[in-house]
């Protein structure tokens, strides 16, 4: 006969070798599937089950856009959750349980970077692994050719904020810049300190510069990037009123001091986190760093795209830190 501890024992053990036999990641409950000696029911339950259980892991509220305290305009951030029912379908003809099968739906904020009122942009979502190249373009001509053959191999769009002076005297450049796919801003006219220049002079500055954008490049500005970075709220004011929101940076390479190609890298890749915009120019600097400092962010698993991009709600989905490849949410 059994006594108490005996039995004891031997029911853990029956417990757990039945738990090893139903295990959907043994390689016995495989084979038994494989030689269809679980019913499909019981299957079918099984990866049900699996899909429900990720679902809960992968679940995520929105968040809504924001005036922060320290980096001042910040756009939400869409929700996800899983779609349990089309996950199964997708799952259900190889009735194996795969996550990168997984249907994500997104669900957007309640408020939006439109429903703020006018201020700075410092910066993207936090929680967002995109960053966006920030490329202020008032001289350095000699230099444009190979950032937009960089930029163009890794397929990769950046902002460019262009000066309306500099766009007047080199139209074909300017034309250059749009139809590589990349986004204009505008950066003034003649590059003055929009911190201290009268309102009407403000108004003239912003106005010259998206008339002759558009009739060059034929894209309207939605971002203004006031030189130097010098501005005072009317500033932010009026270049709203022209339908513009003011976008500062996050990073600054401090590419016109001519640092090494090595000094750029490291000043960027030591401060660079997701949702950060980073400054440059039109410099040899750049020019020799951008291949590599591409390869170094994409290395942290970082996105690249312009600041639109950086600035929409779409949640980029990773799974297992490995981002999604069919990464095309749904808002509800």
């Amino acid at each position: 006969m059994l006594n108490a501890k005996n039995l004891i024992a031997f029911t853990l053990i029956a417990i757990l070798s039945i738990s090893a036999i139903f295990n959907p990641y043994t390689s016995q409950y495989l084979s038994q599937l494989k030689e269809g000696a679980i019913p499909a029911s019981q299957m079918q339950n099984e990866l049900y089950d699996l899909i429900v259980e990720a679902a809960d892991r992968y679940e995520s509220d929105p968040q809504d856009a924001k005036i922060d305290r320290v980096w001042k305009a910040m756009p939400g951030y869409n929700g996800i959750k899983v779609d349990i029912d089309a996950s199964y379908r997708k799952m259900k003809k190889d009735k194996v349980f795969d996550e990168r099968k997984l249907v994500f739906t997104q669900i957007s904020p309640k408020k939006h970077l439109n429903d703020l009122p006018a201020s700075p942009i410092y910066r993207g979502h936090p929680d967002k692994p995109m960053v966006s190249f920030l490329i202020n373009v008032a001289w350095g001509n000699e230099y444009l050719p190979s950032m937009l053959a960089t930029l163009k191999e890794h397929k990769i769009h950046a902002t460019f904020f262009l000066e309306g002076r500099w766009v007047k005297e080199n139209p074909e450049l300017a034309k250059m810049i749009a139809d590589g796919g990349h986004e204009v801003g505008n950066h003034s006219y003649s590059h003055p300190n929009m911190q201290t220049l009268s309102s009407e002079k403000i108004k003239e500055e912003i106005q010259k510069t998206n008339d002759i954008i558009e009739a060059t490049t034929g894209q309207k500005p939605n971002w203004f990037g006031p030189p130097s970075g010098a501005y005072r709220d009317e500033t932010i004011e009026i270049a709203y009123s022209y339908g513009l929101r003011t976008v500062m940076w996050t990073v600054d390479t401090i590419d016109w001091q001519k640092p090494s190609p090595q000094v750029l890298i490291q000043r960027v890749t030591t401060k660079v986190e997701p949702g950060a915009m980073i400054l440059m120019h039109p410099t040899e600097s750049t020019s020799k760093s951008l291949d590599t400092l591409i390869r170094e962010l994409k290395g942290k698993n970082l996105r690249i795209g312009t600041v639109s991009k950086l600035m929409d709600e779409e949640r980029i989905i990773k799974l297992n830190g490995l981002e999604k490849e069919d990464n095309k949410g749904q808002n509800p």
